[in-house]
């Protein structure tokens, strides 16, 4: 018989060698850090399943945004289908996620990278940042997840400032946003089995470093 993951993958058991003696030890292998990235799991897929996670738990409702198209061309093989064979985005989409947690308004986008010094400035997009002050004039909590694949890390950085870093590459012109910069300006996420990315604990270190700020 065998065995998949839900991605379709099998599972492979390593059985002991019969060449080994009965004497022998067995060598404990030393536990690894969860890495959703190297398990072939985009960034899109681990937040959605967290927040799957919390939406079961009652801790939170957030949902990723559908984003709107135009469908230009229908073809209808059969009457109880139909195929879209052409289609638009009607409009600029906003950020990725939206809900509600702990009562308030959460609005955030994630983004992800390969480069492993900085954060690519092209990989954000103005509406995006316009979007995020409307929201934040409207006291919602808003942020974006920058992911570096690569590394298996993944940050939590307030919207204040990253429309800071944003308006300042407008004026110095900087293509990106240095690791050592949101190092010291983000909160870094540990990647977790459940939630696959537990970001609404950066949410409640952020609203906690709010309060006292206030």
């Amino acid at each position: 018989m065998v065995f998949r993951y839900p991605n379709g993958r099998a599972y492979i058991h390593n059985e002991p060698s019969k060449e080994k003696t009965q004497g022998s030890e067995s060598k404990v292998s030393k536990k690894k850090p969860i890495e959703f990235g190297k398990r072939g799991m985009r960034l899109e897929e681990a937040i959605n399943l967290s927040n799957e996670y919390y939406l079961n738990r009652g801790q939170a409702v957030i949902h990723k945004k559908p984003t709107p198209i135009q469908i230009v061309k229908v073809d209808y093989p059969k009457r109880s289908a139909a195929v879209i064979k052409e289609a638009y985005f009607s409009q600029a989409s906003t950020t990725d996620y939206n809900g509600v947690y702990k009562g308030r308004y959460l609005d955030f986008e994630a983004k992800e990278t390969q480069n492993k010094t900085s954060f690519p400035f092209r990989n954000i997009h103005e509406h995006q940042i316009r979007h995020m002050e409307v929201c934040l004039k409207q006291e919602g909590i808003c942020f974006i997840l920058l992911s570096f694949s690569t590394l298996n890390r993944c940050f939590f950085l307030a919207a204040e400032e990253l429309i800071l870093l944003w308006d300042e590459q407008e004026r110095t012109g900087k293509k990106s946003i240095p690791l050592k910069t949101i190092e010291e300006l983000g909160i870094e996420i540990e990647p977790a089995i459940a939630p696959r990315i537990p970001y609404l604990k950066a949410v409640d270190q952020y609203l906690n470093e709010q309060k006292g700020a206030n």
